[in-house]
């Protein structure tokens, strides 16, 4: 897997284009062979948090966590959903370092709220450019996260200008525990900014009612509905009517809740992906994330069956022998799939131009640590147990996959960073995911190693 295949889309970027860790810090020291073989696999996956968030010195001290490696194809870009992460994992780490990084990454998402170039609504957009780099034209692009002129340098270069609204919900949620761990206002303001942008452009009275997808790069609405996203809402809503007093919030939640149960599907036990036009359900592709995430924002009993169907209709083994397999020899990896219309992939085509083609059985590791925490979660009888071997299996991952990959240019320490797949998967939604170390992957690596639930109110 090399840069020259271009960029590999993340799942946010398309409303653009169209456990107690204990002593492990954040520090990003050490490197090489010696820096694996001695620390823990927490520790490690903090170091190469750090490392992207302190890839670009030079950039000044106001600035986010690059998303992918350099391979990736995507140079600095940091995306607004990866950040919130990496803020919930710092503050899990229960350290003063974590806590400081924590603090850091939510100033710089204020930073872009208060200092978009377009619009002062409360919005983030998707995306952000965190250092200097030279486009594949070219053309020199020389800023940091902070443009000369002030402004917060938004993605523009692969069209990340757009704002979901489930990436604001992960930044509120983020902003709202920096609100409870630090007793800082400016967090709770810029969380309440946040809530009052998505009610404001989200909010409407299609009859499965909810919330809409956001905007995109255009600031056109965008009419359809994810389960996904209003999922995220019911924990916003709920930390920011805890954390106000104002019960507007917990109206706001009820909706929220009221669509994501209308997804429910009762006789196969999981939640289907949202709504097209905010009448009709839609039934296919079904993903991973809305039956782990719903169960972490839910705790509901009566809807818990749905990480059953994640662990067994999206199960995957990938090893050297699949078809378009990248795992080296003599190794596999279990986990979940990213959707259904993952398993069904054309293992002949590419997954997009420029891109490999896919490997069915790929693993999703970020799908494979929302499972690992939501059976933690759970604790039904097995749960546990299932659970240890879908976070061995993303240690391992940890350990051995995405050798030789840059971060601003400078080498990732060796096993450090989860990649976000184990081989190029098809999400069945129009792009990829591909065995580059990843912010958001490490990030939900640890805080299912934590037992840290992101999605409780």
């Amino acid at each position: 897997m090399t840069g020259s295949q271009g960029p590999a889309f993340s799942r946010r970027a398309l409303i653009g284009t169209g456990l107690g860790v204990g002593a492990a810090v954040l520090t990003a020291g050490g490197s090489g062979v010696a820096q694996a073989a001695t620390a823990s696999p927490e520790r490690r996956a903090y170091a190469f948090l750090a490392a992207a968030m302190d890839a670009y010195p030079q950039a000044g001290p106001v600035r986010l966590a690059q998303s992918y490696t350099d391979q990736a194809g995507l140079f600095s870009t940091a995306f607004t959903y990866d950040n919130a992460l990496a803020v919930l994992a710092a503050l899990a780490s229960r350290t003063a370092d974590g806590l400081s990084r924590a603090v850091a990454l939510g100033d710089a998402l204020l930073y872009a709220q208060s200092h978009d170039p377009a619009y002062d609504d409360g919005r983030l957009r998707q995306a952000y450019n965190v250092g200097p780099y030279t486009f594949y034209d070219g053309s020199p692009q020389p800023d940091g996260f902070v443009r000369a002129d002030g402004t917060a340098n938004v993605g523009t270069q692969f069209g990340f200008t757009g704002t979901a609204v489930g990436d604001m919900a992960w930044a509120g949620i983020a902003l709202a525990a920096l609100a409870k761990r630090t007793g800082r206002d400016r967090f709770l303001q810029g969380a309440v900014r946040i809530g009052g942008w998505i009610d404001r452009v989200g909010r409407t009275d299609q009859p499965l009612g909810g919330y809409t997808f956001g905007v995109n790069g255009a600031d056109e609405r965008l009419p359809f509905s994810s389960t996904e996203h209003n999922t995220d809402l019911i924990c916003l809503f709920g930390r920011l009517a805890r954390l106000t007093g104002d019960r507007m919030w917990w109206e706001r939640r009820a909706r929220a809740v009221a669509f994501v149960e209308a997804m429910w599907e009762p006789s196969g036990g999981f939640f289907y992906t949202g709504t097209n036009d905010g009448v009709t359900v839609n039934r296919s592709p079904v993903p991973e994330d809305t039956q782990t995430w719903t169960h972490l924002a839910l705790s509901s009993r009566t809807h818990s069956r749905s990480l059953d169907w994640a662990r067994t209709e999206l199960a995957v083994l990938d090893s050297a022998d699949r078809r378009n397999s990248t795992v080296p020899a003599g190794q596999s990896y279990e986990g979940v799939t990213f959707s259904s219309a993952s398993l069904l992939a054309n293992e002949d085509a590419p997954i997009a131009d420029g891109q490999p083609r896919p490997d069915r059985n790929g693993v999703w590791f970020e799908g494979t640590a929302h499972l690992a925490l939501a059976l933690r979660d759970r604790h039904a009888p097995g749960d546990e147990a299932r659970a240890r071997r879908l976070l061995s299996s993303l240690e391992r991952a940890q350990d051995l996959l995405g050798g030789g990959q840059t971060l601003g240019g400078t080498p990732v320490a060796a096993g450090s960073g989860v990649v976000s797949a184990s081989s190029p998967l098809d999400t069945g939604f129009g792009f990829g995911y591909y065995p580059y170390r990843h912010t958001g992957a490490t990030a939900w690596y640890l805080l299912a190693a934590a037992r840290a639930n992101p999605l409780r109110a």
